[in-house]
């Protein structure tokens, strides 16, 4: 089961990018994102970070912005739990 992080970062996926209802929900650890989702271009990319931090209370350091973790739901997950821990 889905845990906050993750059900937060899926909605702000589908508020961003403006995906299809429940189309996040089919997201899994490899499902590719920067240069497989057509809507995540680099103008979204900004928009994106800036919303999690918005709306997960972080803040996104420019030298934490790596491609490898906007490659794969798994990789910003991981990055988005790891910034709400620390």
């Amino acid at each position: 089961m889905p845990d906050q992080t993750d059900l937060l970062l899926r909605r702000i996926l589908t508020d961003v990018l403006g995906l299809k209802p429940g189309q996040a929900d089919t997201f899994d650890d490899d499902t590719g994102l920067f240069g497989h989702l057509p809507e995540l271009d680099s103008m979204a990319v900004a928009d994106l970070l800036t919303e999690l931090e918005d709306r997960l209370d972080i803040i996104i350091e420019d030298d934490e912005i790596e491609g490898e973790m906007l490659e794969t739901y798994g990789g910003l997950l991981a990055f988005v739990e790891a910034k709400r821990g620390a």
